[in-house]
């Protein structure tokens, strides 16, 4: 599992706690020293440097508020064969409501659904959300198989793969 700006860990506490092998990448040092330990770490500034993962996919790349729309390609890029892609952050809207409201921050509407194109979507929201205020979007996405096969085991509900 990836998790891409990953600050202090929520998600990655969460996956490794289920005994999920679990990568996050964050630019702040402190965010990677409250992670360390928890499985593999990764200093990087992914907006001004090189993408740490290079040939490398994850079973599931999870990502919440945050938005470089030059990442969008290689996040989708970073899902493997039978994995999810979990994507939420904030929408054009979030403007009238909080921060952050700077257009290059805010999802435009179907952006997201546009950036996962190529992958088969599960689920889509945009809207308004009350608590806290906030507009978002949000996908739920797996990378098909190319052969068409069943889901791999780990998936599968009944054990017969």
């Amino acid at each position: 599992m990836l998790d891409v700006a990953c600050g202090h860990g929520r998600h990655l506490r969460w996956f490794a706690g289920r005994g999920h092998a679990v990568t996050g990448v964050d630019r702040s040092p402190d965010a990677i020293a409250a992670v360390s330990g928890l499985g593999r770490s990764v200093e990087a500034d992914i907006e001004s440097g090189p993408w740490p993962f290079t040939g490398e996919r994850f079973d599931a790349v999870v990502v919440t508020h945050y938005l470089w729309r030059a990442l969008l390609p290689v996040i989708v890029d970073s899902v493997a064969e039978g994995g999810v892609l979990i994507y939420e952050t904030f929408a054009t809207g979030n403007e009238t409501v909080g921060k952050p409201s700077r257009p290059d921050f805010l999802l435009q509407p179907g952006e997201l659904l546009q950036a996962c194109a190529g992958l088969h979507i599960v689920a889509y929201e945009n809207g308004f959300l009350e608590t806290p205020e906030r507009f978002v979007q949000r996908i739920a996405a797996v990378r098909k198989r190319p052969s068409g096969d069943a889901l791999p085991q780990r998936h599968a509900l009944d054990g017969a793969g």
